[in-house]
């Protein structure tokens, strides 16, 4: 074992026992207004975010109505998808599940 991989044992922390395994999110039919910072709040609430989206039009950098929530463990997406997937937030009810990768033709 190197000095350094013994001190960065050290220091580092871990919150759950769990592997971590990144799962990305889809969350469809968001009020316009929704940021991504309300966005990220709405999911951290179920566990830890990594990154959270709304996107954007390009041109005027209007919400599209939809965005990508990036979770660390898996049980706590699930759990995240199974509590806002058909909740009313802001005035929508959500449309929440894990993101499917686009298939190329």
């Amino acid at each position: 074992m190197s000095l350094f991989s013994f001190i960065g044992g050290l220091f580092s922390r871990r919150v759950s026992n769990e592997p971590r395994e990144q799962i990305e999110i889809y969350v469809g039919n968001l009020s316009y207004d929704m940021t991504s910072e309300q966005l990220r709040r709405a999911f951290a609430r179920y566990g830890t975010v990594k990154n959270a989206r709304v996107v954007e039009n390009h041109y005027n950098h209007k919400s599209k109505g939809f965005g990508f929530v990036e979770m660390v463990f898996r049980r706590e997406a699930e759990t995240a998808i199974r509590a806002l997937h058909d909740k009313k937030v802001m005035g929508r009810r959500l449309r929440v599940n894990e993101a499917r990768n686009k298939v190329k033709a």
